[in-house]
């Protein structure tokens, strides 16, 4: 029987698919720096990956491969898609702080996102690295080592951890350019930066 999260997660992506229907592909794509196929089908980038999404009914599958897409990577693609305002980047970073109504979020963006980032790369920051090309990420000048991973093509990510020593731990935060609300809420930018540590801290040798 499916937990409560699950039950959430089945109707976010079913009412996604409904307000999916009747919005205009070719605005929708260019909106969201997405590829029209036909009037039948999208492809957009996510974390490096092509994905198909199959209209009027928001079905998605990965491009090149059979492999099953996890229902909270469905969800934040079609947000993404559904949301998608096109505005330019404004070059301007924020932390989760500064986004509207984080504080109802905050608390579990530490656990799954900072935390995480920092117990496995708080040491040996460098090896994000080497980890960020496979989500389609490069190396950034913040912190002492920062890397930006484009998880959507209009929705950079950016990690910066400062290495500890015997006084301080290692720190670390996740920014954003401010406009990032325009192309999703609070709740999927959070868990998109923790899909984004966890697809890192897999990638570990």
């Amino acid at each position: 029987m499916p937990n409560v999260r699950e039950q959430a997660y089945e109707l976010a992506y079913k009412l996604a698919r409904e307000q999916l229907v009747g919005m205009g592909v070719e605005g929708l794509c260019r909106k969201a720096g997405a590829q029209s196929m036909d009037s039948r089908k999208i492809i957009v980038e996510y974390l490096n990956q092509s994905y198909l999404v199959a209209l009027p009914s928001g079905e998605i599958s990965l491009k090149d491969s059979e492999e099953q897409v996890p229902l909270r990577d469905k969800i934040l693609i079609l947000h993404y898609l559904t949301l998608a305002k096109g505005t330019p980047a404004t070059n301007k970073l924020i932390i989760f702080k500064q986004l509207p109504g984080c504080a109802s979020y905050f608390a579990v963006f530490n656990q799954w996102a900072i935390t995480p980032l920092l117990d496995h790369f708080g040491r040996k920051p460098e090896l994000l690295i080497g980890l960020a090309p496979k989500l389609g990420g490069h190396k950034t000048g913040y912190g002492d080592v920062s890397v930006t991973i484009n998880a959507f093509p209009r929705v950079p990510i950016t990690l910066i951890l400062w290495r500890g020593d015997d006084e301080f731990p290692p720190r670390g935060n996740i920014v954003f350019d401010s406009n990032i609300s325009d192309y999703l809420p609070t709740e999927d930018i959070r868990d998109l930066c923790a899909t984004i540590v966890w697809k890192l801290i897999r990638g570990l040798p």
